[in-house]
């Protein structure tokens, strides 16, 4: 198929080319955001259902292994970015995670629903770096941030529906409903990517000069913006990472993306759990969960505007700080309206870092070796994700007070504040 070389007027009818991108853009970001979530929320029912006989320990290898196939598969973005376009990329990866929400659905037992999730993590390792990356270069430099964070935000009221109705169907609705539900959106998002352009940095790489200054004019960026510098190089774009001044924001970017991702993961797989072992009924943990998600959504919208402002690494160090302070203070189990103001607040800690990271990547990589360097910062920060769900499931089968499970988290949110805070100015020149 053919990519179109700009945005199809009857698809958007009078909505302006920038929104539609990024409207399209934020869809595929929910189901993304639904996908990884929805599993945090069904493990307590998951651990109660005997026809898959998973304990504590399966049940965070299973969360690991979406960590193990996103690994996998934001290698695999950053290897094909720039040969197939992301456009492509993100059709594929789409379908891709469908399918694994599809298998974790009819599930008959320990191997299939994990498969089902390796499958999930593939399709959400491509999408997660081709997605931002995309946006970044349909964005205005003085946009991408806020561009980045705003269908981030997307990621986040796909993620708050999960507890929403997992709220609303459990227990009496089989939690199988929910991975049936996560397929549907499908339907939906493909068409829109559809309808997308290609991203003018493809086109002017492949030879396509006119088209790209098509899509430029659309979107209203300057004819520089689609122009890379350079060839990302060799060893699947990572030659030019680690080179021109680069090497040493690339390592912290992954230390970066390391301690973000263990907590993205770590946090969306066991928050639930640990709430009701904190002595929180089930509904109140799920809430609670809520709570923390609505507050990613408004902490990334608000917190890419400021990034425009002030710049991205300000605002991801404050979020890596504000991760931290606030899982000290849930140790203590405050009572529970502190505790829901707590989880909202903390929301823009534990997944607005990572999200509003990918922004600080985004922007701060030079135009050509963009879409490499999200791709390989989200791969290595992918060990993060594996550890993440394992960590969780050693620390609530240990026998500690559950305050050691804050505590666990805690330290890596303070590693990712230090890892981001250490990213030296750029020496080479920038989006």
């Amino acid at each position: 198929m053919t990519a179109p070389t700009a945005i199809r007027p009857n698809a958007v009818r009078r909505v302006p080319a920038s929104t539609f991108m990024l409207l399209a853009a934020w869809v595929v970001a929910s189901l993304e955001g639904y996908d990884l979530a929805v599993y945090g929320v069904s493990v307590p029912a998951v651990l109660g259902d005997p026809s898959l006989g998973i304990d504590k320990a399966e049940a965070g290898t299973i969360g690991s292994l979406v960590g193990i196939g996103m690994l996998i598969g934001a290698a695999l973005a950053g290897a094909l970015v720039h040969r197939t376009g992301p456009r492509r990329l993100l059709l594929a990866g789409t379908a891709v995670f469908s399918v694994g929400m599809a298998v974790c659905a009819a599930a008959s037992g320990v191997p299939s629903f994990g498969a089902g999730r390796l499958v999930v993590g593939l399709g959400l390792g491509v999408v997660l770096p081709t997605i931002n990356a995309f946006v970044a270069d349909l964005s205005r430099p003085s946009r991408r941030s806020r561009n980045v964070a705003l269908i981030m935000s997307g990621y986040a009221a796909g993620a708050l529906l999960s507890p929403l109705l997992g709220t609303a169907l459990l227990p009496d609705v089989s939690y199988r409903w929910l991975y049936v539900i996560g397929v549907l959106p499908v339907f939906l998002a493909v068409p829109l990517v559809l309808r997308l352009p290609e991203s003018p940095f493809h086109l002017s790489r492949s030879g396509r000069a006119a088209e790209a200054r098509a899509i430029e004019e659309q979107l209203g960026l300057a004819p520089s913006d689609a122009t890379p510098a350079s060839d990302p190089g060799r060893l699947l774009g990572l030659g030019s990472l680690l080179t021109g001044g680069l090497a040493v924001s690339t390592v912290l970017f992954w230390a970066m993306s390391f301690c973000g991702l263990l907590l993205v993961f770590g946090i969306s797989t066991w928050l639930p759990s640990i709430m009701q072992a904190a002595g929180f009924s089930l509904g109140s943990a799920l809430l609670q969960t809520a709570a923390m998600w609505l507050g990613v959504g408004a902490g990334a919208i608000v917190g890419g505007r400021v990034a425009d402002a002030l710049g991205a690494k300000r605002v991801v160090v404050v979020a890596f700080l504000v991760g931290t302070l606030s899982l000290l203070a849930m140790s203590t189990r405050p009572p529970t309206p502190v505790m829901f103001v707590l989880m909202f607040i903390s929301g823009f800690g534990f997944i607005g870092s990572q999200i509003l990271g990918n922004a600080f990547i985004v922007t701060r990589y030079p135009d050509a070796v963009r879409g490499n360097g999200l791709a390989w910062a989200l791969s290595i920060g992918r060990f993060g994700a594996i550890v993440g769900p394992s960590l969780g499931a050693f620390v609530l089968s240990s026998g500690a007070g559950i305050e050691w499970a804050f505590y666990a988290f805690a330290v890596p949110a303070l590693a990712g504040a230090v890892a981001a805070g250490a990213v030296p100015r750029p020496r080479a020149v920038t989006a």
